[in-house]
């Protein structure tokens, strides 16, 4: 039996409706170097969206992170998060060197763990501040934060979360921030789209308000960077009102928008907590992280007789040494690779090409994204910004596909609106690589 066949008899694919299988085989993938990727039938495909999503950022086929978790892994290969491991002492020390004003990493396996544990941060916090009332966490629209019920109750998706409520309550909506597509209208008063927050945590009760969550550049949602000033103006809020201001980096951290985070681009911004996951350790190992200030962390430092005032969670695979250890490697080789300036560099060249197909193809309406993070939202007309089809956009996916280039879009989102194309190459990506993409790219929107 092939491998796509055992595949198709026993795999159960995320996100993915299985009826196309029944007269077709599943892709395989089975070895990959750099940005390409090669099939279980020998093609090679080069890879714009870093394992579909957002995730290889340092490339395929690194032998030297093989060897850095095999290394670990033979030493020590797991123990329980109440034990201290030395990968993961290290890794700490090397990320809080990347943000001054954070002091504690704490681990577990995925980007929805680390934002429940964020969460969970948020909800005890509040039991300590005025008895759980200041519990109640905002989101905004478009954002998304993960797959667990929770992380899905603070998740702008509206289709992904179809079908899975009734959510957790406590999760309050802003509006996003796209400027292209103002939930304010043609005539939004200026920076309308952050200053409402203050409206919101009034309308709710500022004491009952704990945290805000949001990310740095709306991935999943579209790839929509906010407007100049965004982030002080939310910044300044949350100090108003002693609102944690939380970061997800899940998407943007570790390189993928030319800094080593997303919210390093914009001024004024001091996270309280930040998640990260994916580019973490480049898929090689799965780890994600929940950082904060040391002032979040004495909140849970009470007396050593004080049974209940800790913070009493545990994440069985956050004790993994093959995590840590493969996100010191990853580090390092961005370091030492110069992936950050690369990301820039080629990141603005992609955009510029980006930008190019937008002179040359109508059904583009906008293009955005920063570093080697973008996005092509697709419109049917450009005057009335009508949303083009979610078949259409899939068949520029299919079109791509076909000429051996993967590229991504929004998918199973967003109730009208799956009509962004991403792009999300590894942090490795050449100008060669770019004009690769954007030729399928140019070539696949004049066949929709």
């Amino acid at each position: 039996m092939s491998i796509s066949s055992l595949d198709k008899k026993h795999v159960w694919h995320h996100i993915t409706q299985h009826a196309k299988f029944d007269n077709a085989e599943p892709l395989v993938m089975v070895e990959g170097e750099g940005l390409r990727i090669t099939d279980s039938r020998g093609n090679e495909y080069l890879d714009a969206v870093s394992g579909g999503v957002w995730t290889v950022n340092v490339g395929y086929g690194r032998k030297s992170m093989g060897k850095a978790i095999s290394d670990a892994v033979t030493k020590v290969p797991f123990f329980a998060g109440t034990i201290g491991t030395v990968p993961a002492a290290h890794y700490a020390e090397e990320v809080i060197k990347l943000l001054p004003h954070m002091n504690r990493v704490y681990y577990s396996s995925s980007g929805s763990e680390a934002n429940e544990k964020a969460y969970k941060m948020v909800r005890q916090r509040a039991q300590a501040y005025n008895g759980g009332k200041k519990h109640k966490i905002i989101f905004r629209d478009r954002d998304y934060h993960g797959t667990t019920i929770t992380a899905l109750s603070s998740s702008g998706h509206n289709q992904r979360r179809e079908g899975y409520g009734p959510f957790t309550p406590g999760f309050i909506e802003m509006p996003h921030c796209s400027s292209y597509r103002s939930a304010f209208g043609e005539n939004e008063p200026d920076l309308r789209c952050a200053t409402i927050l203050e409206d919101i945590i009034l309308r709710e009760g500022p004491d009952t308000v704990g945290a805000v969550v949001l990310e740095p550049i709306t991935a999943g949602g579209g790839v929509i960077t906010p407007p100049k000033g965004y982030f002080k103006v939310i910044s300044e809020i949350c100090k108003k009102y002693d609102v944690l201001l939380h970061i997800d980096e899940v998407v943007c951290g570790m390189g993928r928008t030319g800094a080593w985070f997303g919210h390093q681009h914009y001024d004024g911004i001091k996270p309280d907590i930040i998640t990260m996951a994916k580019g973490v350790a480049s898929g090689y190992a799965a780890i994600s992280v929940t950082i904060t200030t040391e002032e979040v962390f004495d909140t849970f430092k009470t007396e050593e007789t004080d049974t209940v005032g800790f913070f009493r969670d545990i994440s069985t695979f956050g004790g993994c040494t093959a995590g840590p250890a493969a996100a010191l490697e990853n580090l390092r080789i961005i370091k030492e690779e110069n992936l950050l300036e690369n990301a820039q560099i080629v990141g603005d060249y992609l955009l510029t090409k980006l930008n190019e197909l937008y002179d040359r193809h109508e059904v583009i309406g906008d293009v955005r994204g920063k570093g080697l993070f973008a996005g092509l939202e697709l419109v049917s007309d450009r005057k009335t910004k009508e949303p083009l089809h979610e078949s259409k956009v899939q068949q520029a996916i299919k079109h791509c596909m076909e000429q051996k280039v993967i590229i991504g879009s929004t998918n199973r989102s967003l109730e009208g609106f799956n009509n962004t194309l991403t792009f999300s190459p590894a942090l490795t990506c050449t100008r060669e690589d770019v004009d690769t993409i954007v030729a399928a790219v140019d070539q696949s929107l004049s066949q929709i």
